[in-house]
């Protein structure tokens, strides 16, 4: 299967927002403090257009199969942004494509002219997490920034 990586755009953000849910309700992950209730999830592209952030949008015979992106978020340190919206159906995982956009994200990150990326994370996705970890980010023992994401208790850090 051929796949293509663009940035979001409007007409993705439906999709986009079943398909991170869906990944919360595989997990059984908390809807709570989670971006499975941020009401962002429901206007991705709009988001994405904030300055120093982009969204990569993963698809496959054009259907979305997953997103990640990069995000000033607020509070973070100076050159410091976070890993977000990293999500792919249950179909797109264990084919490379996690990787594949994760590669585009630190690039488009070192491309802005951040020198660390941050992530937030749940331990029902261990299988994320462990990835994460194979490349070069490292565990925190506290938040970074203000994500408003409380439920997140795995916070990460990778230098750029």
């Amino acid at each position: 299967m051929n796949v293509i990586i663009t940035p979001v755009e409007e007409k993705d953000n439906l999709s986009l927002a079943r398909m991170i849910r869906k990944v919360f309700e595989e997990h059984d992950a908390p809807r709570q403090g989670t971006v499975y209730s941020d009401p962002t999830t429901d206007n991705l592209s709009l988001l994405f257009q904030t300055p120093r952030s982009v969204l990569w949008v993963a698809k496959i015979q054009n259907e979305n199969v997953g997103c990640c992106g990069i995000y000033p978020t607020k509070g973070l340190p100076l050159n410091c942004a976070e890993l977000v919206k990293f999500y792919l159906t249950r179909e797109a995982r264990g084919r490379g494509i996690g990787r594949e956009l994760m590669e585009y994200c630190i690039q488009s990150a070192k491309d802005f002219n951040y020198t660390q990326l941050y992530l937030e994370s749940l331990p029902h996705f261990s299988r994320a997490v462990s990835m994460y970890e194979k490349q070069g980010f490292v565990r925190l023992d506290h938040p970074l920034g203000q994500s408003e994401h409380t439920a997140c208790n795995i916070w990460m850090v990778k230098e750029l």
